[in-house]
C-alpha cells in the first residue's frame, strides 16, 4: 500500500449533502465514489434512501449501489472486503477512491483495522428460537453475564443475538471486536458540520418530497418482491413506517410524520458517532467554498 493516495471518506448525518460533495470531489480529483450507506445497497430502494440518480452522479462512476435484493441481509464483513477491493481497483487505475455514507460502522469497517468474527447458522437459529420463546429480555440477561459492555449498548433482538452468537463461537465478548482508531491504509475523513435546527427542517422537507415522488408505491412494489422477508431492508427509515400504511394500520400523513421523527433521531445518533472520532476534519455544510476546501484536505 506504500505510495497509494489516501482513501477519502465523506461522512456526516443523513441529509447533510454527503453524496453531492462526494461527486464534487470525484470531479475535482479524478475520483470514483464508493457507497457506504447500507440501505443503498438494495435494488429498488431508491426514493426512501435518497439514492443518487444517474443525473446526480454527473458521469462519476459509483460502486456498491444496487448490489442486494431486499430479501438479502446486509453484512458489514462482506462490505469490508467489497469496499477494500473497490479501493484497490480504483487506485490501481490511477484514480482517487471516495467513500460516502452515513452508516458509521460500515465506514469504519472500510477504513480501520477491524476483524469480524464468523457466523454459525445453527447457533443463530437456536438463539432466534430462544428469543421467540423466552423473549429478548432473557437473552439480554444472559448477555449481561458474559459481555456487560455490549449488554449496556445493545437494545434490539438482532444485535443481542449476534453478540451471544459471537461469544459462543469465539469465547470472546462481542465488544472486544470493536474497531480501534487505526487506519487500515492511509485515509482522510471529511465531516459535514450542520446547523441542527436547519437540518431538522431539511429532513422534514425531504421526507415530504419522498412521499410526493411515490414512496408508498415504491414500498408496495418492494413488498411484492419480498421486502418483509428481509432482515435488514424492511427496517430502513420510511420503509418500516410505510409498510404499516399498506397494512391499514396508519395513513400516509402519520407514516410521514413517524418517518420524520425517526430520521431526526437517526441523524442525532450519526452525529454522536462521528463526533467521537477525532480524526475527522469538519467543514461547514453551507460554505460556498465547501468543495474546494474539501479537495484541499484530500490532496
Amino acid at each position: 500500500m506504500a505510495g497509494q493516495p489516501p482513501v477519502i471518506a465523506v461522512v456526516g448525518p443523513t441529509g447533510s449533502g454527503k453524496s453531492d460533495l462526494a461527486v464534487e470531489l470525484a470531479l475535482a480529483l479524478d475520483g470514483e465514489v464508493i457507497n457506504a450507506d447500507a440501505m443503498q445497497f438494495y435494488r429498488g430502494m431508491d426514493i426512501g434512501t435518497a439514492k443518487v440518480t444517474e443525473a446526480e452522479q454527473r458521469g462519476v462512476r459509483h460502486h456498491l449501489l444496487d448490489i442486494l435484493d431486499v430479501t438479502q441481509e446486509a453484512s458489514v464483513s462482506d462490505f469490508q472486503q467489497q469496499a477494500r477491493d473497490a479501493v484497490a481497483d480504483i487506485h490501481r487505475r490511477g484514480r482517487r477512491a471516495i467513500l460516502a455514507g452515513g452508516s458509521g460502522l460500515y465506514v469504519r469497517a472500510a477504513l480501520d483495522v477491524l476483524d469480524f468474527p464468523g457466523t454459525d447458522p445453527e447457533i443463530r437459529t437456536r438463539l432466534e428460537q430462544e428469543n421467540a420463546e423466552a423473549g429478548t429480555a432473557a437473552l439480554l440477561e444472559r448477555l449481561r453475564a458474559v459481555d456487560p459492555v455490549s449488554a449496556g449498548r445493545l437494545g434490539d433482538a438482532r444485535r443481542i443475538i449476534r453478540a451471544l452468537e459471537v461469544f459462543e463461537l469465539t469465547g470472546r465478548p462481542f465488544s472486544s471486536f470493536m474497531p480501534t482508531r487505526e487506519y487500515h491504509q492511509p485515509a482522510v475523513q471529511i465531516g459535514l458540520q450542520v446547523d441542527r435546527e436547519q437540518l431538522r427542517d431539511r429532513l422534514a422537507v425531504r421526507v415530504h418530497r419522498m412521499v410526493e415522488r411515490g414512496l408508498l408505491a415504491e414500498v408496495e412494489r418492494l413488498d411484492a418482491q419480498g421486502l418483509r422477508r428481509g432482515k435488514t431492508a424492511p427496517r430502513a427509515l420510511g420503509y418500516a413506517q410505510f409498510l404499516k400504511v399498506l397494512d391499514g394500520e396508519t395513513d400516509v400523513a402519520q407514516a410521514a410524520e413517524e418517518t420524520i421523527v425517526a430520521t431526526r433521531q437517526f441523524a442525532r445518533r450519526q452525529l454522536t458517532w462521528f463526533r467521537a472520532d477525532p480524526r475527522i476534519g469538519w467543514l461547514d455544510w453551507q460554505d460556498p467554498r465547501l468543495a474546494a476546501k474539501a479537495a484541499d484536505l484530500a490532496r
